[in-house]
């Protein structure tokens, strides 16, 4: 406590106070300011006078002035006279002194409130708006009154002048609007310290009043809205880039009137909070009231909320309530505390039933959590697939953050989620608001909060994943306008948020991840979502190459997948995808442009190897770099997308031609001027330019634009045009005049053509496969750089293979390579050395003139046929050296052989490789081997096949791979390969078919016995699956000979049909392949499709799609050429389940063979076809069984059958026309009836059981659940995927105990059980007077798979086209090297063989037609009783008898019902994948169009990837190579071969004689062609085929 003063001390203090009154300073100016009217004081004196008294005021002190001294002054000052002055200088002294008698008599004014008034308009009218302009002379006193009214805070008497609403109104408003201005009208900056003395003072009057006037309070909130893009008020609009040009004229910082309000704000933040809420209170609460429906009314009319709103806001007031909006989202950005009242009123119109309320609203609410103001977000990333060098993360890490605009910036202070969580959590529950706007809104939001991190200020990690989560879901959203949203969103991530936000979660190739979903979108049903997002994908992918070359984990783990989904989309086989693959692909992934010729590159240390080279453009090379990205790409490829992308360049001389043509048509065309056969040149443009068409999407236009281009007649088009595709050029070439074409173009007048052109020349331009790079991958194969080694070699051989004159120039290094890594007996060879050595085989066959066959590279070749490893390379070593097929390759082969003998034993060194080139020299020269048969047969028979040396284990593995097998497989391998080619090479067919039965012994032994062929000892496990698999691979592969097939009965076709069903997986899936292989490549006859259709029990859910994808693909095409092939098949294939181990009258079990034959139904009826699918499967009822005249089976499943197809008729709802021909049946699997009276009795009995038509329709009611049960299996992990092999199925065939246990079948064990033959009497067997093994039997096994994965469900449903497409099968149906290495024995699904290539026919149409009648077979038909049967070749078994034509013609001419005649109309498929068109019409006289009957494309529309490019002509599908390779074979053939081939082709259908007989009335068959194959024919010594080349003793993947 402080001491008590003393009295004295008191008394002290009290006589100073005294003094310091009496020492009061007065003013002493005392001259006269006013005047008496008439004489008024000269301005100059004024000026002096008011200057004095200025000076004497400045210099006053408030606690010293006497401010009764001040009054006379005030009084004068305060007058008009002074205060209205006409002279600035005289208006600008007095307010000087005004302010300082205020700041000298404050708190009490000495001035009465009129004058107050008078003085705040001098200084609000006058002074203020003169501060603006700096070079005023009286400036300084103006900055002398605004300073005193800031400092002083007299501005807040203000407030009390009656009418300042008015003052205070132009006061903020002149304020804001003069600092806007920037500069005064003489160019001066205004100085800082006036903005800041005027923001002081209006921080004065808001600090000091209580309310504010409603407009002043607009004003202040009116200055954010300076930060505003242009188009304020209208409809958002995201993502929609500015142009350069027009991004000069926007802001680029903040206005000075803006900044001064921030501050104001932030100074003064709870006043500003309560002006602010009562702002928008007038705004958005009035908006919400009346755009708001009763709450009671809400649930009735929420189904029509978009619509009905009859109470919603005018176009006026939306757009009043956008500016409100975007005023919100610009001070949550500058000054975020004052809105804590405004945001509550946000959230409430999240819940308005108006839409555009909740769609702003939402809007509002994700741009305030992003911090996006109101000039919109930031622009995009730049994403430059074309950038050299690619980008680096680090370093952009590193790089100075560039700010050009800071409106734009993302800026957040404070944390939405955390200040305001209901809110936020109210927001994330748009995520699936019913409106499809608001949904789209909410997904762009959140692509903005999560690549602005929330404004900056971050996010939790529960947020993140949230909003992650909920962004991959609506990339999956039912509607298009929230999937294109979503894939906006992850464009405006920058590279490094992709991989360090999305990358997390999972790259492209995980399931459920966003990026995976983002893939998806590549495939989507709308063209505007998959062009965003495959461009987006491709550009992220391009700019990480750089990334995944350094070998960074975590941009490869994220971006590695991305080409693999693109060139997965061909699979799809719509035209529209494929025009958008072709420009991602040549734009963004590996772009033309890349790399740029002029790049002035800073990362002088970029990632990767060659893609570190200096920045020097001259120092670069760029085919080099081009080269390695073209590697990288195709070692990010999967298997299928790898068989995608060979397809699609191997298409590529196909498209050259096909333009070489239209070229040629356009030059005869002139631009319309002809001097003759005007109408024939025009007819046969538009022919051309229609046929070019049907590769595009829109048909009439490319049409249209074809023609306007060929009107155009520009001949330096043609030419460069030429220079693209020709093969000759370099890509500099091609590149640079693909540029000039599309700038000239552009500059015609009919621009558009270029967007016709530009895919057509994408596919037939020398783009990637360009002989520029071919240095660079041959480098890359030899030195394996980067680990792109065997890539390159994969990509050689597949230039080899396919457009082998690119190497003309590089063979002689290819060889020299091969002669610098050649091994010895004691130096092994580096085992990537396999493919170089493979393209040069393949090259050697196409060009043996052209390999200098030297001392020194022969010996070199002898080296890889003994030492060569792995095993494989002694095959391509003896192909080279006999490519020449001359007496000096004969020596050599002499010579191999010699070497070879010399010590030959199981077990030597090397024995693999000899044992390999001996199988070769049985194929390839068998006259050199003639002599050492008998050695090389006991070798490979006795020594090797018949000999057990592994002893086999329980613990034994069902299956190995290749890498896997050991020494014994192996050679058991080759040696079955050996025996095959030796019978192969025979070139007399009878002698062929002697000395073949011991093989085909061989092989239906080890088929029946399951890959037992040793009876002493057993075989192990994982060699019986090889060995019986590769027996029935080869007994295919001796089936597209002729001589051959006929050696294949009826019973020994349902043996191998029987493997389609093994217990193992790897088994069925390599033999169905290697079938479809050959079906497609035409190697076999049509009843081999029958085999396919027991695929319908296959428990891999993926193989059984892509199988039936495949079947469905073979449908189409066989309809587009008329010919009613797999309808045909009905008949067989109802034998072929007569005869199944599992038939059996019993219900059960006829619902399981009702599976095979609906599951055919599903995939080739359709309602043309349908009602003579039906008369085949009536035809059979009305025959014997052939293989079992005892039998009914065959009659039963025709009834059930019929059944079948009626109630599937009924389902879809179809038209049912009855076929009214006849057609005709398998000759030796049906016979005819005894008597009319027999046939009679069966048609009128009913064969099927009771009960089994209740099962049926139980059966198709099934189907419709086909969704709901996938959706469960994928939840169970019962649909295998990708890398996952499912369960192999094994058989046992207790039936009694199958009955007892239906509902919890299993997969059963190989063993077999012992049953009962109870009614089964009836059954016939698999081969007539045999008893079949129970082991045979594999219904349990195929029922236990299935009943695992649900009842059986039908894939042909509109439901299921769309997912059709992406199970597209991925066939091989071009071998590498040799049909014979077509992964036989591989199940691995990434063996699957890639696509087949279409090919350039060497002959023309007619010619191709005569070589289909050499090679056509017929079935005879088996005639009604009563009916005369016509006679069978006793030489051949004929193919089906398939109906006429002419047949429907005699119907109809009697008077019969009419029906559409066959060949069946072509009635396209709905399910829209692929458009099929047909081929230019071909006049015999018209030689203007002989180029394209010449091009003949692969016809397989999904399963083959080529399926776009296809002429549906009525040919066989061949493989460029061996069509060639089989002309020669014709010139080179003895003979007795010679005579062979015309015999064949003397028994062609003779059409003639049908008709005739139709004219009568007595027409027993009329044969319809059937799709032709290969010929059979082989010859000794000849030069080996792409089916013949390639038998290695391991498969090859």
């Amino acid at each position: 406590m402080a001491p008590r003063r003393s009295a004295p001390e008191e008394e002290e203090e009290l006589e100073q106070e005294q003094e310091q009154e009496q020492g009061l300073v007065a003013l002493e100016f005392n001259e006269p300011l006013t005047w008496r009217p008439g004489k008024p004081i000269s301005v100059d004196t004024l000026l002096k006078r008011l200057d004095a008294l200025s000076k004497e005021l400045s210099d006053m002190d408030q606690e010293t002035v006497d401010a009764d001294s001040l009054v006379k002054v005030a009084k004068d000052v305060a007058s008009h006279q002074l205060i209205q002055h006409k002279d600035k200088g005289v208006r600008a002294y007095t307010a000087c002194c005004i302010v300082d008698i205020l700041r000298l008599c404050a708190p009490d004014a000495p001035f009465t409130p009129s004058q107050l008034k008078d003085i705040f308009n001098l200084s609000i009218n006058s002074i203020i708006p003169a501060l603006f302009d700096p070079s005023n002379p009286y400036n300084n006193q103006h900055k002398y009154v605004l300073r005193s009214f800031a400092e002083i805070k007299s501005i807040v008497l203000l407030l009390d002048v009656e009418g300042s609403e008015a003052l205070l109104l132009k006061l903020f408003t002149t304020i804001f609007d003069g600092v806007s201005g920037l500069k005064s009208s003489k160019g001066e900056q205004v100085g800082k310290d006036v903005e800041f003395s005027m923001q002081e003072m209006l921080g004065a009057l808001i600090d000091d009043s209580v309310t504010l006037p409603g407009k002043v309070v607009d004003v202040i909130m009116a200055q954010f809205l300076r930060a505003a893009a242009p188009g304020l008020g209208k409809e958002r609009q995201d993502h929609v880039p500015i142009d350069d040009s027009q991004a000069t004229l926007l802001l680029k910082e903040e206005p000075e009137a803006y900044q001064m309000v921030r501050n104001l704000c932030q100074t003064y933040d709870d006043k500003m909070a309560r002006f602010a809420s009562q702002y928008f209170s007038d705004v958005i609460v009035d908006a919400t009231g009346f755009a708001g429906k009763p709450s009671g009314n809400r649930d009735k009319d929420d189904e029509n909320d978009e619509d009905d709103a009859p109470t919603g806001p005018s176009e006026s007031d939306l757009k009043e309530l956008r500016k409100a909006h975007v005023l919100i989202r610009e001070i949550w950005k500058a000054a975020p505390m004052i809105l804590q009242n405004v945001i509550p009123q946000v959230d409430a119109e999240l819940s308005a039933d108006n839409v555009h309320l909740r769609q702003m609203a939402t809007e509002t609410l994700g741009d305030m959590i992003s911090g996006i103001g109101a000039a919109g977000p930031p622009p995009l990333p730049v994403l430059d697939p074309a950038a050299y060098p690619p980008l680096s993360l680090e370093e952009e890490d590193r790089a100075e953050p560039q700010v050009t605009n800071i409106l734009t910036t993302p800026l957040c202070s404070i944390s939405f989620s955390q200040t305001h969580s209901t809110t936020f959590h109210n927001f994330l529950s748009r995520k699936n608001d019913k409106a499809p706007s608001i949904r789209a809104a909410w997904t762009t939001a959140v692509g903005h909060i999560l690549s602005t991190s929330a404004g900056g200020i971050g996010l939790s990690r529960e947020d993140e994943a949230t909003l992650i989560r909920g962004l991959g879901e609506k990339l999956s959203d039912s509607d298009e306008k929230v999937r294109l949203a979503a894939v906006k969103a992850v464009e405006t991530f920058r590279f490094q948020d992709i991989i360090a936000k999305l990358g997390p979660n999972g790259g492209v190739g995980k399931d459920g991840s966003v990026l995976n979903t983002l893939a998806d979108r590549c495939r989507d049903r709308k063209p505007a979502v998959r062009v965003a997002a495959m461009s987006l994908l491709a550009k992220l992918w391009a700019v990480g190459t750089g990334e995944m070359l350094a070998g960074n984990e975590a941009v490869t783990a994220a971006l590695s997948g991305i080409p693999s989904r693109i060139y997965n989309a061909f699979y799809a086989n719509d035209l529209e995808l494929n025009v958008l693959m072709d420009r991602v692909i040549y734009e963004f992934l590996v772009p033309l442009g890349f790399p740029p010729v002029k790049k002035a590159t800073k990362n002088s240390n970029a990632n990767g190897t060659s893609q570190s080279q200096p920045a020097n453009a001259t120092s670069i090379d760029h085919d080099a770099i081009r080269a390695e990205r073209i590697l990288l790409l195709v070692r990010s490829l999967d298997e299928p997308a790898k068989k995608a992308f060979f397809a699609m360049q191997s298409r590529r001389p196909q498209f050259a031609k096909i333009l070489e043509t239209y070229l040629d048509q356009c030059d005869r065309y002139n631009g319309g001027v002809m001097e003759s056969n005007a109408d024939k040149i025009t007819s046969n443009l538009n022919k051309t330019a229609d046929y070019i068409a049907q590769f595009l999407p829109e048909h009439v236009k490319s049409k249209t634009d074809l023609i306007k281009f060929a009107k155009i007649h520009d001949r330096r088009n043609y030419n460069l045009i030429k220079y693209v595709i020709g093969q000759e050029n370099d890509f500099k070439t091609v590149y640079k005049a693909l540029k000039e074409l599309i700038k000239r173009c552009m500059a015609s007048k009919d621009p558009s053509v270029i967007d016709t052109l530009l895919p057509l020349l994408y596919r037939s331009g020398c783009l990637l496969f360009n002989r520029s790079h071919l240095s660079t991958i041959m480098d890359y194969s030899r030195l394996d750089k980067d680990g792109l080694g065997s890539i390159a070699h994969e990509i050689l051989n597949e230039i080899s293979q396919r457009n082998p004159d690119l190497f003309k120039t590089h063979i002689g290094q290819l060889c020299k390579d091969l002669v610098d890594q050649a091994p010895t007996a004691t130096k092994p060879n580096d085992p990537i050395v396999a493919e170089t050595l493979k393209a040069c085989s393949t090259y050697a066959r196409k060009f043996p003139k052209d390999v200098a066959m030297d001392r020194k590279f022969v010996q070199t070749m002898i080296n890889y046929a003994l030492y060569g490893q792995p095993v494989k390379v002694s095959k391509h070593a003896v192909n080279t050296v006999l490519c020449k097929k001359d007496d000096k390759s004969m020596v050599t082969a002499t010579d191999i052989l010699q070497r070879i003998l010399k010590d030959w034993s199981y077990g030597s060194s090397n024995f693999l490789n000899k044992l390999t080139a001996v199988s070769q020299l049985e194929l390839l020269a068998p006259k050199v081997t003639e002599d050492a048969s008998d050695e090389i047969l006991n070798m490979t028979f006795k020594e090797i096949l018949l000999q057990v040396r592994t002893d086999a284990k329980d613990s034994d593995p069902d299956w190995i791979n290749d890498a896997d097998m050991d020494e014994e497989i192996q050679a058991k391998c080759i040696s079955l390969k050996t025996l095959v080619n030796r019978v192969r090479s025979i070139e007399d067919i009878e002698d062929a078919k002697e000395k073949a039965s011991s093989v085909w012994k061989v092989l239906k032994k080890i088929i029946k016995e399951k890959g037992e062929i040793v009876e002493e000892k057993e075989t192990p496990k994982h060699h019986k699956t090889r060995l019986r698999l590769l027996a029935a691979q080869l007994m295919l592969k001796l089936c597209t000979q002729k001589h051959f097939d006929d050696m294949l009965t009826p019973s020994d076709f349902n043996l191998l049909a029987l493997t389609t069903q093994d217990v193992v997986e790897e088994v069925r899936h390599g033999f169905v392949r290697k079938l479809q292989k050959y079906l497609a490549d035409g190697k076999l006859r049509s009843r081999y499709y029958t085999i396919i259709f027991l695929t319908a029990f296959e428990p891999n859910v993926e193989f059984k799609n892509r199988v039936e994808t495949w079947i469905r693909s073979r449908a189409r095409h066989f309809q587009n050429l008329k010919q009613p092939v797999l309808e045909a098949i009905m008949a067989r294939l109802i034998s072929l389940l007569a005869h199944h181990p599992d038939y059996s009258n019993e219900v059960e079990y006829l619902v399981d063979h009702a599976r095979y034959i609906l599951n055919y139904i599903v995939l080739v009826g359709t309602e043309s076809n349908l009602g003579l699918i039906y008369k085949y499967a009536e035809r059979v009822k009305q025959t014997q069984d052939g293989l079992n005249p005892n039998s009914d089976a065959h009659r039963v499943l025709s009834d059930l059958a019929q059944s079948i197809i009626r109630k599937w008729q009924e389902k879809k709802v179809w038209a049912f026309a009855a076929f009214p021909g006849k057609v005709g049946l398998p000759l030796g699997l049906y016979t005819a009836l005894q008597s009319h009276s027999e046939a009679q009795a069966i048609a009128e009995k009913s064969y099927l059981p009771e009960g089994l038509d209740e099962k049926l329709d139980e059966l198709l009611r099934a189907m419709d659940r086909k969704k709901k049960r996938k959706s469960m299996s994928a939840a169970t992990g019962t649909n295998n995927r990708d890398g996952h092999k499912s369960k192999k199925v094994k058989s046992s065939s207790d039936r009694d105990g199958d009955r007892e246990a239906k509902s919890s079948r299993k997969i059963a064990t190989a063993k077999s059980k012992k049953t009962s033959a109870k009614k089964r009497s009836d059954r016939d067997d698999w081969s007539p007077g045999a008893a079949v093994p129970e082991s045979e039997r594999r219904q349990s096994s195929r029922r236990a798979a299935n009943k695992a994965k649900g009842p059986y469900t039908e894939r042909d449903s509109e439901d299921d086209d769309e997912e059709m497409l992406e199970g597209v099968a991925e066939w091989e149906y071009l071998d590498e090297d040799d049909n014979d290495e077509d992964n036989e024995g591989d199940g691995k699904e990434s063996g699957e063989e890639a696509p087949q290539k279409g090919t350039s026919a060497k002959a023309s149409a007619s010619a191709r037609s005569s070589k289909r009648k050499e090679k056509e077979r017929e079935d005879e038909e088996v005639d009604e009783p009563g009916e005369e049967q016509e006679e069978a070749s006793a030489a051949e078994e004929e193919e089906e008898g398939q109906p006429a034509a002419t047949k429907n013609a005699s119907a109809a001419a009697k008077g019969k019902k009419a029906a559409a005649s066959l060949p069946v109309r072509n009635a396209a498929r709905k399910s829209g994948r692929g458009r099929a068109a047909a081929a230019p019409a071909k006049d015999k006289d018209d030689s203007d169009l002989s180029e394209l009957s010449d091009v003949e494309m692969a016809d397989e529309p999904e399963a083959e990837a080529e399926a776009e490019v296809e002429v549906e002509e009525p040919v066989a599908e061949e493989e460029n190579e061996e069509d060639e390779q089989e002309e020669e074979e014709e010139e080179a053939a003895p003979p007795a071969r010679k005579a062979a081939a015309n015999g064949r082709k003397a028994k062609a259908p003779a059409k003639t004689k049908a008709a005739a007989a139709a004219t009568k009335g007595k027409v027993k068959a009329a044969a319809a062609p059937a799709p032709a194959r290969r010929s059979g024919r082989s010859t000794r010594g000849k030069q080996p085929t792409e089916d013949e080349e390639d038998e290695d003793a391991m498969d090859e993947e």
